[in-house]
């Protein structure tokens, strides 16, 4: 999730129990040319391993000359989008643009695959381009012939970008049709949720993107859910804050206060979902300036009834 998955988000996931995290997206033409922003979002810390570097782009050649920049930060593995559906990123040919050509994604594949030097691949992917297209498991089959260590299938065509439901059949089918391991993600915002996916789709594990938004917690009651069939309350209004200032202060040590809160308001609207009595101050989450400023807001959103 771009601007979403930076550093800070992945260590608070894994401490609360992720299997793995993956970066943001990365520009592969962007870093053969040497972007220096580009370059700041495979920083990687011991805190969020096992980590994956996200790479996207429509041409083999440069994705694997940038697989040679990615290696010296150290990545457990490299992951490739395949399925992202935002009109900038199918316009330049890459992401889900690449399910209208499975051939090509296959070429693609080889090619980072070559240049990893052991380093596992993984591929997200969509179930199809658009309804009247849908070719998930000629896909899958492609990818895993062409060297994928993993494939990780969102149940949802790029047309239909997030609207619910999510086609869980579909990721039932692809992991019915290769050898390799299969994420299901979709529709995945509860631990009931969760069981039922591994259910259904016999998948090996599940990719939580929105469900984890101002939620980190959801993986601890994921596992604890399916480890014992029962999992911690939600979090209360003063714990939730707590969460949300720690997230603040460790986003605000890592990029400085005025880029840390910028980013953060984003966050504090996740955190503050659904809190009784927040309407009124959210105007005030979403143009927050300082940690001190955010402080008093939390204190307002825990005294609220």
């Amino acid at each position: 999730m771009a601007g979403v998955t930076d550093g800070v988000f992945r260590s608070i996931c894994r401490s609360f129990g992720a299997a793995y995290t993956v970066t943001e997206m990365v520009s592969a033409k962007a870093l053969t040319l040497g972007d220096i922003k580009s370059k700041e979002l495979m920083a990687l810390s011991d805190s969020e391993r096992p980590v994956g570097i996200q790479l996207f782009g429509n041409d083999p050649a440069v994705m694997a000359k940038s697989v040679a920049e990615a290696l010296p930060f150290q990545p457990d593995f490299i992951d490739i989008n395949m399925g992202c559906p935002a009109p900038k990123i199918v316009k330049i040919h890459s992401g889900s643009y690449l399910l209208r050509d499975p051939y090509h994604a296959g070429e693609i594949l080889k090619a980072v695959v070559n240049a990893a030097s052991g380093i596992p691949v993984s591929v997200k992917m969509r179930t199809g381009f658009d309804e009247g297209s849908k070719n998930y498991v000629e896909m899958a089959k492609i990818l895993e012939a062409n060297g994928a260590a993993l494939i990780a299938v969102h149940g949802r065509t790029r047309e239909r970008m997030y609207m619910p439901p999510a086609d869980w059949t579909a990721i039932k089918e692809v992991k019915r049709s290769v050898g390799i391991p299969v994420v299901g993600n979709g529709d995945v915002f509860s631990p009931e949720n969760a069981k039922r996916m591994y259910e259904e789709t016999g998948v090996d594990l599940i990719m939580i993107g929105r469900g984890a938004l101002g939620k980190p917690w959801l993986f601890k009651q994921i596992n604890e859910y399916l480890s014992t069939g029962s999992y911690s309350p939600t979090p209360d209004n003063e714990a939730r804050m707590q969460m949300m200032l720690k997230h603040a202060k460790m986003i605000c040590e890592a990029r400085g206060e005025n880029h840390g809160m910028f980013d953060m308001r984003k966050h504090a609207l996740w955190y503050t979902k659904g809190i009784r009595g927040s309407n009124r101050l959210r105007n005030q989450f979403s143009t927050v300036k300082t940690l001190s400023e955010l402080e008093a807001l939390a204190e307002a959103v825990c005294k609220q009834k």
